[in-house]
């Protein structure tokens, strides 16, 4: 593999990853066991919830919530999800392989869903409003909770891209995660925490958590805590083949809970890093002619770092120079994706008068990496082509 002057992503790992990992090893437990439940007890007291549910990715946390509330009966088919027009592709799949409509809704100007335009699509078979924090930046939580309470909508965060970010809640800092009913996290490679392969769902309803449990390992009740979902007879014989919902095989590895323990304890190194890079780069990038980034903000987490070109032939040009120097670049998540090939399968689709935001974001936008690295030299490099 070439090596890259500025990758899009690269990990942290040093050798306290590594004897955690050879300590699953020594262990012979590398399903699901005693690290995955600490993992979630440490994850759930960070974000302050009850319960967090670890699962083998981000993606799959997307997908047991929404078969959660299909499952608790809080969504029906036929039910309108209202989403942001810009996210990963994760995002949506589960609505429409569950039979619910999605209704994508413009953005702000770096891709989190515009809570004025929210209203306007709100019918009285909207059931949902799914919001996504992204790139680390948060959305506007407590305006889309507002929107919830007076309309009777269940809030959801996708937050796998926001880990460690925060946001003002009726007058307190609140981490992103903590707000919805439910929400995802992720723990791939390029994200916050990186155990390779990973996700969470943090959660204060217990009933929904035992669902979760359920959902997570074939849909049977072994994982259960006690909820009204299972009453158990009191013979584990019988009380742990039981199954309760139509699940699916999501667990995750001991090996992945390990890593994460340790990346959660590196994790104030890790954000002061990826903000002193963020610093640089509003500063280098923030009053220029040719593009937009967004203002320095020490309560977002900068996932990557993201910017809007004046236009798309000048973004080409970025890119190019990019390649040929060595610099990754991709486009923001995935633009809009009302533009994506695979809407055509999407049986039911729902469209904001205008995704404005969303088609600059398509056509002009782009980012770069941002992790625990000093990225001082190759973002000065990258000014010479902006």
């Amino acid at each position: 593999m070439t090596s890259k002057f500025y990758p899009l992503t690269h990990d942290n790992w040093d050798e306290r990853e590594i004897e955690a990992l050879n300590k699953v090893i020594e262990s012979r437990q590398f399903t699901m066991g005693p690290k995955v439940r600490q993992f979630e007890d440490e994850m759930a007291k960070f974000h302050n919830v009850n319960h967090a549910v670890m699962v083998n990715s981000g993606s799959s946390a997307n997908l047991l919530m929404i078969a959660a509330l299909r499952f608790s009966g809080d969504l029906v088919e036929g039910d309108q999800v209202i989403v942001p027009a810009v996210s990963w592709s994760t995002t949506y799949f589960p609505l429409v392989q569950y039979g619910l409509v999605p209704v994508f809704c413009d953005v702000d100007t770096f891709g989190n869903i515009n809570v004025d335009n929210v209203g306007n699509l709100i019918s009285e078979n909207t059931k949902a409003i799914f919001a996504v924090n992204l790139l680390g930046f948060p959305a506007q939580l407590q305006d889309l909770h507002k929107i919830c309470v007076n309309n009777n909508l269940i809030l959801l965060e996708d937050n796998c891209e926001s880990f460690g970010a925060k946001t003002y809640f009726y007058g307190s800092k609140v981490y992103t995660g903590s707000v919805g009913r439910m929400s995802s996290l992720s723990f791939f490679f390029s994200h916050h925490l990186s155990t390779m392969e990973g996700g969470m769902i943090l959660t204060n309803d217990e009933y929904l958590a035992d669902v979760l449990r359920s959902l997570r390992a074939h849909g049977w009740t072994r994982d259960l805590r006690g909820t009204d979902l299972y009453h158990p007879t009191g013979i584990p014989f019988e009380d742990n083949f039981k199954f309760v919902t139509p699940g699916y095989c999501v667990r995750p590895l001991e090996f992945s809970a390990a890593v994460g323990l340790v990346q959660l304890e590196k994790w104030e190194e890790e954000r002061k890093a990826r903000l002193k890079n963020a610093k640089l780069f509003t500063e280098l990038f923030g009053n220029l002619e040719n593009c937009t980034v967004p203002l320095y903000d020490e309560d977002s987490t900068w996932f990557g770092l993201p910017m809007l070109l004046k236009n798309g032939k000048i973004r080409r040009k970025v890119i190019m120079a990019c390649e040929w120097k060595g610099i990754d670049t991709r486009p923001i998540v995935a633009g809009n994706f009302v533009n994506q090939p695979v809407i055509r399968y999407f049986p039911k689709v729902i469209e904001d008068w205008s995704l404005s935001n969303a088609e600059r974001i398509d056509k002009c936008g782009l980012f770069f990496g941002n992790d625990s690295r000093n990225l001082e030299k190759q973002l000065m490099q990258l000014r010479l082509f902006v």
